[in-house]
C-alpha cells in the first residue's frame, strides 16, 4: 500500500519534476493523518481512561461494586492498589482496582 502511494504520488507531479516538492507535500500528508488520528481516536481514549481511574479512585469503604468478573460486593477496606471486599455473609475476598467495573452512564453524569 505504502509503496503504491509512493508510486503515485511521484507520477503526481508530472515525472521529470517529482523531487524535492513531492516529499515536503508527502510529510505534511502523513503528519496531517497522525494528527487527525491522535485528535479522533487517541485523546479520547485516554481521557476516558482517566475518567475511569479517577471513579475508581474515588470509591470509598462501605461503597456497593461490581467486578469485570460479575461478582457483586462492598468494599470492606481500600489498599493501595487492591479492595478487600465482602461478597457473602463472612465472606472476604481482594481484588484489584482495575477489576472493578465502571458503569460508562454513570460515568458521563459525572461530568
Amino acid at each position: 500500500m505504502f509503496k503504491l502511494f509512493m508510486l503515485t504520488a511521484g507520477t503526481a507531479g508530472g515525472g521529470a519534476q517529482s523531487g524535492g516538492g513531492s516529499g515536503w507535500s508527502m510529510l505534511i500528508f502523513f503528519v496531517a493523518i497522525i494528527l487527525i488520528f491522535w485528535l479522533f481516536m487517541i485523546r479520547p481514549q485516554q481521557k476516558k481512561q482517566k475518567k475511569i481511574e479517577e471513579a475508581r479512585n474515588s470509591l470509598s469503604k462501605g461503597d456497593k461494586i461490581i467486578t469485570i468478573g460479575g461478582i457483586h460486593g462492598k468494599i470492606v477496606d481500600v489498599r493501595e492498589s487492591t479492595f478487600i471486599i465482602a461478597v457473602e455473609d463472612n465472606s472476604h475476598i481482594e481484588i484489584e482496582k482495575a477489576a472493578v467495573a465502571i458503569d460508562e452512564n454513570k460515568l458521563n453524569e459525572r461530568k
